[in-house]
């Protein structure tokens, strides 16, 4: 079957409905449809263009304030992105070792060789030890390139073997 087919019968269905009631039904099936449709329209367009009109007029403040600040940050990190945060110490392994025990640990074992620099760290704090790699890559643009880290049975206690490489000059 075609779809012309189709729609000629279901108009010809429909004629011999409508044919089949009179005036005061067709009346108020005609009302009936209109009132439909514009609960249709109403549901499926106005309402919900008036409720995002509604939400977006609630957000539009707190957006408005969020643009403000994110201007307010940006101006902020123009005006600090020319100045360094932490000061570049030199590579060694005296100020390596400096490092390590403002952060409670000591190294068993420090090689330094070019840019790169070997720890071994025995019984050491984990969370120290992450304290310390963070410092030292603030402050002597050094990062991890290898990392073999042991659990120990106490809490926080790891064997560690650290390289580090230094990714800039001073």
């Amino acid at each position: 079957m075609n779809l012309t087919g189709i729609l000629d019968r279901s108009g010809q269905s429909f004629s011999t409905f409508w044919a089949a009631r009179n005036s005061r039904e067709r009346t108020m099936l005609m009302v009936a449809a209109l009132v439909v449709s514009l609960g249709l329209y109403y549901a499926l367009l106005i309402d919900p263009a008036l409720t995002g009109r509604q939400r977006l007029n609630r957000n539009l403040p707190v957006l408005r304030q969020q643009v403000a600040q994110m201007q307010a940050m940006a101006k902020e990190a123009t005006s600090l992105s020319g100045k360094s945060s932490t000061p570049q110490i030199p590579f060694s392994k005296e100020n390596i070792e400096a490092a390590l025990a403002r952060n409670g640990l000591k190294a068993q074992n420090v090689m330094l060789t070019g840019d790169f620099a070997k720890l071994q760290l025995a019984a050491v704090s984990f969370s120290g030890t992450l304290n310390w790699v963070d410092e030292m890559q603030r402050t002597t643009l050094l990062s991890v390139t290898e990392a073999n880290i042991v659990a120990l049975t106490q809490p926080d206690m790891v064997n560690a073997t650290i390289m580090l490489h230094r990714t800039g000059n001073d």
